[in-house]
């Protein structure tokens, strides 16, 4: 039975899609060990049944939102940015907090909770695009370009901040890329870019001299220390992922981690580790391959597409996706300071899967339109 007749857009999409959800099922279950032992008296198939039902419920929604015509979304990006903003506002103070910060909203009548930054940077990303794409004939003008696309990017940046500084500085970085590729002009990026290093290194400075003053400074404070002192005391997550990769030079198998039992979010935050410990140093090139290719073929559905809002949104969502999953990888291997960064399509989680199946969704939108103009093309010709 070939499953692929059945759905549109690019196939290799769809099977790196598959693959990482099937590692994910597979990793998670082994993972959750010590989260079972600790709230669920050592019941993990609650747990798998519940990733189960969320992978499967992600792919079922990235298969809708594929069957969307691509151009619906930048109309519906107005909408959902005018709502992401009061909804990261009333996170900051009324959301469900945990390591010190407030980044959850609980979803009334349920047990789940959701990410509002994950919703903001679906909305900020597509309407991004959207003003790009409108913009292209004033798109060097500061005033009648640059100042309309960067003020929404910076009111969504500046309240993700104090809850998420990674997903914040992520969010502006592929922003960034986004409008460099959109053509504006080289000079304002530039100063926005010197303005973004200069507000960073101040915030940096005030983390360390006022960590009180700053939401969640001592937080920063602490991370940035324990990542630059190399310190195994302080820096436990960090040593923890070390002994689970160091274990992965001679894989321990599946279900054999013994890391799991001490690392902190071994599910979520460092599952990377844990798939090189038991699945070995082969299992991570694959997965570090997978990655490239989504973002291979991200780029190329978007040199595909006729349309500039089509183009800039594939790569606008592809780049952010890439990046988050460079980021997780590099803090699981102590390139980076830990972010919080779950995994795309392979960390434990909720609707943080969900988005990211919308976000592939709606790239796999767009190569469906380009697929569906390519044949109205070859029949025109014929």
């Amino acid at each position: 039975m070939n499953l692929f007749k059945y759905i549109k857009g690019d196939k290799v999409i769809w099977t790196v899609v598959l693959l990482l959800s099937l590692l994910s099922v597979l990793v998670v279950y082994s993972s959750v060990v010590a989260l079972a032992y600790r709230f669920k008296g050592g019941d993990t198939g609650s747990y798998l049944i519940k990733h189960v039902f969320i992978v499967a419920s992600g792919i079922f929604l990235m298969y809708l939102i594929h069957k969307v015509k691509y151009s619906y979304f930048s109309r519906i990006s107005q909408i959902a940015l005018f709502l992401a903003a009061p909804l990261l506002l009333y996170t900051l103070f009324k959301g469900v907090s945990a390591g010190e910060a407030s980044r959850w909203l609980a979803i009334p009548g349920t047990s789940l909770t959701f990410q509002t930054s994950d919703f903001a940077k679906l909305a900020l990303i597509t309407y991004v695009a959207r003003m790009l794409a409108i913009k292209q004939d004033v798109i060097k003008d500061f005033k009648q370009a640059f100042l309309p696309i960067i003020i929404p990017v910076g009111v969504i940046c500046a309240l993700i901040l104090p809850a998420n500084f990674s997903t914040a500085a992520l969010l502006f970085l592929t922003c960034l890329v986004l409008m460099f590729i959109g053509r504006m002009n080289t000079k304002h990026l530039l100063i926005l870019l010197a303005s973004g290093l200069l507000l960073g290194t101040l915030l940096i400075v005030l983390i360390f001299n006022f960590p009180k003053i700053v939401k969640r400074g001592e937080t920063w404070k602490a991370r940035i220390e324990n990542f630059s002192s190399g310190d195994s005391e302080s820096n436990f997550q960090a040593e923890q992922a070390k002994i689970a990769i160091a274990r992965g030079r001679v894989p321990q198998g599946p279900g054999n981690s013994m890391q799991r039992n001490f690392l902190p979010q071994a599910s979520s935050d460092f599952i990377f580790a844990i798939v090189i410990e038991e699945w070995g140093l082969a299992a991570a090139v694959i997965i570090i391959f997978l990655y490239l290719v989504l973002l291979f073929r991200g780029v190329n559905i978007a040199n595909k597409s006729e349309k500039t809002f089509g183009s800039l949104l594939a790569i606008g969502l592809t780049f952010s996706l890439v990046f988050q999953a460079m980021i997780n990888m590099a803090v699981a291997v102590n390139l980076f300071p830990v972010t919080g960064q779950p995994l795309p399509l392979i960390s434990m989680g909720g609707t943080s899967i969900w988005f990211t199946s919308i976000s592939i969704g709606v790239i796999l939108s767009v190569s469906r339109e380009n697929e569906l103009e390519k044949e109205g093309g070859n029949h025109e010709t014929a």
